[in-house]
Parts: structure tokens; sequence; C-alpha cells
């Protein structure tokens, strides 16, 4: 218990865990890294009885530096800023039709099923990363919480089967491919195409910031219109 204290050992226990799953992954390419890597530590800490607390005093590390590595997805997008400009309209058009159907296919969704509006609003801005996501929940009565979980659960998802999906819908642009999974799955999703494709990450990276601003812009007439 000692040892677990240690921040050290939240490091440690993340990244091993996680660089066996990746060596693991280029071996067998179905298996998904940070999925299994939050469930294998996730059943360590409740098997041996370690704290969460304790395990946090490392892991906490680890979640501030998702803060420069989702601005470090900006370098992509800088050096593919010209391919970008001249591909405007298309990404544009993809990334406000994506988070507009992707705000009322959730809500309504919930409605027709007898969810209240709060529910409604806990799922609606899955979308989004994270930050965004919590606050416009907050803001329109649904559970921020509960959309933090939705949220990471959404990226995973689209990080798992997106791209697969995609392809197998006859999708093959790397462009539509990048809009798609950076206006659905945010940074997770962007982690997964940028391994593929230098220009999906930067399409993708692109697609996800500015679908959290969609996301916040869109989310005020909706809410006027009765969701």
């Amino acid at each position: 218990m000692s040892i677990a204290a240690d921040p050290l050992f939240g490091i440690a226990v993340t990244v091993i865990v996680y660089a066996a799953f990746l060596w693991l992954q280029s071996r067998r390419t179905w298996v998904q890294p940070l999925l299994m890597t939050s469930a294998v530590i996730m059943l360590m800490l409740a098997v041996l009885r370690i704290p969460v607390e304790d395990y946090q005093k490392g892991g906490s590390w680890l979640s501030f530096l998702l803060g420069p590595a989702t601005i470090a997805l900006g370098v992509p997008i800088y050096k593919n800023a010209e391919q970008i400009r001249r591909s405007w309209k298309p990404i544009l058009s993809g990334i406000t039709v994506g988070a507009l159907c992707g705000m009322l296919s959730a809500g309504l969704i919930v409605l027709c099923m007898g969810g209240a509006d709060g529910m409604a609003w806990t799922i609606m801005p899955k979308s989004a990363t994270t930050p965004i996501s919590m606050e416009v929940s907050r803001l329109y009565g649904g559970y921020p919480e509960l959309t933090a979980v939705l949220t990471v659960l959404t990226g995973l998802a689209g990080s798992l089967i997106g791209v697969p999906l995609l392809r197998l819908c006859g999708v093959r642009d790397e462009t539509a491919i990048g809009v798609a999974i950076g206006t659905t799955s945010h940074g997770i999703g962007t982690a997964r195409v940028l391994r593929d494709s230098e220009w999906m990450g930067a399409v993708s990276g692109f697609s996800m910031g500015l679908t959290g601003i969609f996301v916040s812009v869109l989310a005020f007439p909706l809410h006027l219109l009765g969701f």
C-alpha cells in the first residue's frame, strides 16, 4: 500500500499497461489500447483494493498532460493549413451538419423514449470535448457528471469502430473521414486517425475545435425551440 501511495505508482502502471496494449495492437489490430488500459487498471485497483485516491496521486499528472496533448493536435492543423483553407466549404458544411444532427438526434431519441429535458441535455452535447460538453449540459439543466461519462464513451466508440464503420458504408475519402471523426469523437477519435494519416488528423482536429464552438452556439436556439 505504501508503494501504491507513491505518485510514481499511478504514472508507471498507466504507462506500462498502455505501452503493452500498443505493442499488442501492432500484432492484433482489433485491440483498443485506451479502452483496455482503463479496464485493466480498474480491475487491478478493485482486486488489490487500492484506493482510487492513491492511484490519482500519479494519475492526476497524466490528466494534466491532456492539456498540452490537445494543444499539440494543432501542429498538423498548422502544417496543413493551406490545404484546409482550399477545402473549407466541404469541411465547414460537414461540421455544421454533423454537429446539428448529432445534437438533434440525441435529444429526440431521449424525448421520444420518455426522457426528461434534463436527460436530453445530458446527452446532446456529447460530441464536443469534455469541458465544453459538461458546461453546456450544466447551463441547460443536464447532469454534467453523466455528460462527462457519455462524452468519453462517445470518443472511445468513435476511436474503436468509427473508421471501420465509415469504410464499411463506402466512405473512402480522407477528408470526409476526418470531418466525421472530429465532429463526433473529439480528441480520442482524432488521436486514432492521426496515426493513420496526418491529413486526416489535421482535418479531424480542426473539426473537433469547430464542433466545440458550434455545439456551444447551437445549444441556445435549440433550447428556445423547446429542447
